[in-house]
């Protein structure tokens, strides 16, 4: 006999969203005055993995706080 568990299947974890607002524009450090990130984290947002993507997200929010 065979037994099939009652759980429904886990959905996978949701993607980390891109923090992109276009509104994209580099300040003199090249961090984007729309979403945080710095050019190079944009550059590597592609084909960064999603923890890697969530300390991106971190990063640049704690950058966005910090402006004046």
């Amino acid at each position: 006999m065979s037994s099939k568990s009652s759980e429904p299947p886990q959905a996978p974890a949701a993607a980390v969203a891109s923090p992109c607002r276009r509104q994209c524009c580099l300040d003199d450090r090249d961090i984007c005055i729309g979403c945080g990130r710095t050019l190079a984290e944009i550059l590597e947002w592609g084909q960064a993995d999603e923890p890697r993507r969530q300390l991106i997200c971190q990063s640049a929010r704690e950058r966005l706080q910090g402006r004046p």
